[in-house]
C-alpha cells in the first residue's frame, strides 16, 4: 500500500498536533515558572526598590502603598511560578502574571522618552542603555498569552482535575 506525500504530511502533522497539546504548554509553563520564580526570589531576598518608581505605576496600581505593592508582586511571582510549573490554575495565574508584566513594563522597562518609533524600538533590548529594555517582558507577555487562552495543556494538574470532575472541554466559541 503506497502512501502519497500528502498522506504522510497529514499523518505527521496530526502526530505533531497531538504531541503539541502535551509539550508546547508544558514548555511555556516551565520556562515562565523559572523566570518568575527567579524574579520573585530576587524581590524576596532584596530590599524594596518600588519606592522610587511607585509614581510610574499605572492607575490603580500607583494608589497602593509601596510595601503592599512589593509584597503582592513578590508573592504573585512566587506562587504564580509554582502554579505554572504544576499547571494548576494556569489561566488565572498566567493572567495575573500578564498584568504584573504589563505594570513592570510600563513602570520600569519602557523608555522614559522617545521621539519616534525608531527610537522606541531601541528599547527592544535586554540591556538598559538609556532607551528602556522591554524585550524580555514583551516576550514573557507573548508567552503567557497561549496559557491564558488555551490553558495549561494535557500535562497539567488542571487537565487531571478536569478529567476527574468529568468536565470535558467544550468547543471553542
Amino acid at each position: 500500500m503506497r502512501h502519497s506525500l500528502g498522506d504522510r504530511w497529514v499523518a505527521l502533522t496530526e502526530r505533531l498536533d497531538g504531541t503539541g497539546h502535551w509539550l508546547a504548554p508544558l514548555g511555556l509553563r516551565l520556562i515562565l515558572a523559572w523566570e518568575f520564580w527567579e524574579a520573585g526570589m530576587q524581590k524576596f531576598r532584596g530590599e524594596n526598590w518600588f519606592t522610587g518608581i511607585q509614581d510610574k505605576f499605572p492607575v490603580p496600581f500607583n494608589l497602593a502603598p509601596v510595601d503592599l505593592s512589593w509584597t503582592l508582586a513578590t508573592w504573585a511571582e512566587l506562587i504564580g511560578a509554582v502554579a505554572l510549573a504544576l499547571g494548576l490554575g494556569t489561566r488565572f495565574f498566567a493572567f495575573a502574571l500578564l498584568v504584573l508584566t504589563a505594570v513592570a513594563t510600563v513602570s520600569v522597562h519602557w523608555p522614559a522618552d522617545y521621539a519616534s518609533v525608531s527610537e522606541l524600538w531601541r528599547g527592544y533590548a535586554i540591556s538598559d542603555k538609556g532607551f528602556g529594555n522591554f524585550k524580555l517582558p514583551l516576550l514573557f507577555a507573548l508567552m503567557l498569552l497561549p496559557l491564558v487562552f488555551q490553558g495549561g495543556g494535557k500535562f497539567s494538574l488542571d487537565a487531571v482535575l478536569a478529567a476527574r470532575a468529568g468536565t470535558a472541554p467544550r468547543a471553542p466559541v
